[in-house]
């Protein structure tokens, strides 16, 4: 559904070239068949990447303080889990600022992409391996991570491949492992490109969860304990998922667009920001 008509028709064209190409490559991957995403997840993104210079993920590896930024805060989220024995799994490093980051306070990192042009960092620490995956795949040693982390990842999969790529984070991480996931809220989406285009994704986030769906998603896998992270100001704080499950129900009853309204606001955003931890017993 276009939004042109709700003030977003003059949008720079930069942006909508990027709209467009996304949407394509996007369509390539959400028909083709299992066998053949394999190979697509990886050369979608090179092809993205090539095609979309001026993409946002390119733009900020030149941007020192805005990547600075970004690790800062996802390192203030992530330092109750760190220790310096952890081995550390990145899945999605992108330009891989937070896992260099990261291997400066722990044992090993490894850093799992799709795309090696991303990926493609300088100045890497010795304990960090780059490691390319089909899409799903988590190709490091079972049983070896004792901390795996993902921001903004698990959406640009394939919802049929989804399953699968958690169940390989689990069987990546030891006993007692811990899988922090980070995605947007469907609710209050669409998040990718197609927000200045679409009332549904449209783009490479092929679906977007609520808390309740990423729930199920990662008890189907294999966890045996999930819990919401709320973040505010540095501060963590754990709670049941119950709770985020009463506030997306409540908000689903709300007509759209109040609904994307009130989810993409205080308070409820901090409730419903998907902060997903789970437990390998």
């Amino acid at each position: 559904m276009s939004t042109t008509g709700n003030g977003r028709g003059n949008l720079p064209l930069p942006l909508r070239e990027h709209y467009l190409v996304e949407k394509e490559l996007a369509v390539r991957l959400r028909t083709s068949p299992r066998d053949a995403r394999r190979a697509l997840y990886s050369t979608i993104y090179d092809e993205l990447f090539r095609r979309v210079p001026h993409h946002p993920m390119l733009r900020r590896k030149s941007d020192p303080v805005t990547t600075r930024r970004l690790v800062l805060s996802q390192l203030r989220l992530l330092r109750r889990f760190l220790r310096p024995d952890t081995c550390f799994l990145e899945i999605g490093p992108g330009d891989c600022s937070l896992s260099f980051a990261v291997a400066q306070v722990v044992r090993q990192v490894y850093a799992v992409d799709v795309s090696a042009v991303i990926s493609a960092a300088a100045g890497r620490p010795a304990n960090v391996q780059l490691i390319l995956s089909d899409g799903t795949s988590v190709p490091v040693p079972q049983g070896s991570v004792t901390v795996a982390f993902s921001n903004q990842l698990l959406e640009h999969l394939h919802p049929d491949d989804a399953l699968e790529q958690v169940r390989n984070i689990y069987h990546a991480l030891a006993r007692g492992g811990v899988y922090i996931g980070i995605t947007p809220n469907a609710l209050s989406g669409p998040h990718d490109v197609s927000k200045f285009f679409d009332r549904v994704p449209t783009g490479f986030h092929l679906k977007e969860y609520t808390n309740a769906e990423l729930y199920d998603l990662f008890v189907d896998a294999g966890f045996s304990k999930v819990r919401a992270m709320l973040s505010v100001k540095g501060h963590s704080l754990l709670m049941p998922v119950a709770v985020c499950r009463v506030a997306e129900w409540l908000i689903r009853r709300l007509p759209f667009p109040w609904s994307r309204h009130v989810a993409a606001r205080l308070p409820a955003r901090l409730i419903l920001g998907i902060q997903m931890v789970a437990y390998k017993a």
